[in-house]
């Protein structure tokens, strides 16, 4: 059993220990510890809140792990407490995390004003989402005043971080105009910054051509409107140029929303959560009936074999677990 009360009491005063232990609990599967989490929760959110949520996200090879690393250590300087958590799909299929390796982020792990966690590996994406959700929550508790969420991997994750941040950070690396149509246009649509990393040696120019390009296609997207247009800016995590001009950027976006947008944007944020809880909680529910589990291997059967259709299927263990 563990102490809610006192763990609660220990991770509002930022002991690593047991803010990793409240994340462990939250991550947890057990029916025992998810009750215990719900209530370590219910203490811990009203301390929570007040921090800085990015996500941050970019194509392959674009060197996420060194412009976070880089970020988080000029946060840090600047006085920032800085947490890096990540949204992982893989980790739903292999049980493990890319930020498993914290030697990624070498500098930033062992600064005392940083966390970095890993990919929890839930059974599903909505799992991942949920913990990495209510990890925001205990590090915020816990006095982080920025927190960075990495989404690995391409796809629906993106989407997913981007509905639990403040702000939604994008970057990719110089590229042609025959590579930036690559780009796809729903990645842009979610996101409220763009830098192009890698602006460094002989690649500068060529990052800022690429900046210009991607600059004049969002102004395209957004012309005629009235809201926030993405800014597209340049910036090199390896000689560590232009990261204090990405994180003006994040502020000044954070700024546009105000007060008001700011709030209106969290809470519509918590009401789509609660209907992912419901979602998560169904899916968990539906995976461990016994019911359900007795008639699996020959749904699974004459699925594969061609007797059922999914259709079928699906009405059957549907049936199952309503009976």
């Amino acid at each position: 059993m563990v102490d809610v009360a006192d763990l609660a009491d220990d991770v509002r005063v930022g002991k690593r220990a047991a803010i990793s232990r409240a994340i462990t609990l939250i991550e947890s599967s057990r029916a025992d510890h998810r009750a215990e989490a719900r209530e370590l929760l219910g203490l811990l959110t009203p301390h929570a809140g007040g921090a800085v949520r990015v996500g941050v996200s970019g194509v392959p090879g674009v060197g996420k792990s060194t412009f976070i690393e880089a970020l988080g250590m000029h946060l840090v300087e600047e006085g920032h407490r800085v947490g890096v958590l990540a949204v992982d799909p893989s980790s739903v299929r292999t049980g493990g995390s890319v930020l498993g390796d914290k030697t990624r982020m070498s500098r930033l792990a062992v600064s005392p004003d940083a966390y970095i966690r890993p990919s929890p590996s839930a059974g599903t994406l909505g799992g991942v989402a949920r913990a990495t959700s209510q990890a925001m929550t205990v590090l915020e508790a816990a006095g982080f005043d920025v927190v960075l969420i990495e989404t690995v991997g391409v796809g629906q994750s993106e989407i997913t971080v981007a509905g639990m941040v403040d702000t939604f950070l994008f970057l990719t690396i110089a590229r042609t105009g025959d590579q930036l149509q690559g780009i796809k246009k729903g990645i842009l649509e979610i996101s409220d910054v763009v830098a192009v990393n890698k602006a460094d040696g002989e690649r500068v120019q060529e990052a800022e051509a690429t900046s210009k390009d991607l600059a004049g296609a969002l102004r395209m997207v957004y012309a005629g409107g009235t809201g926030w247009v993405p800014p597209v800016l340049t910036c090199s995590a390896l000689e560590g140029t232009g990261i204090d001009t990405v994180w003006s950027r994040i502020i000044r976006h954070r700024e546009f929303l105000g007060r008001k947008g700011l709030h209106e944007k969290r809470a519509q944020q918590q009401l789509d959560f609660t209907w992912a809880l419901v979602r998560d909680e169904l899916d968990q529910r539906l995976r461990t009936d016994p019911r359900v589990a007795a008639m699996r291997a020959e749904i699974r059967e004459a699925v594969l074999s061609g007797e059922m259709p999914a259709a079928t299927a699906a009405d059957r263990i549907l049936e199952a677990y309503d009976s």
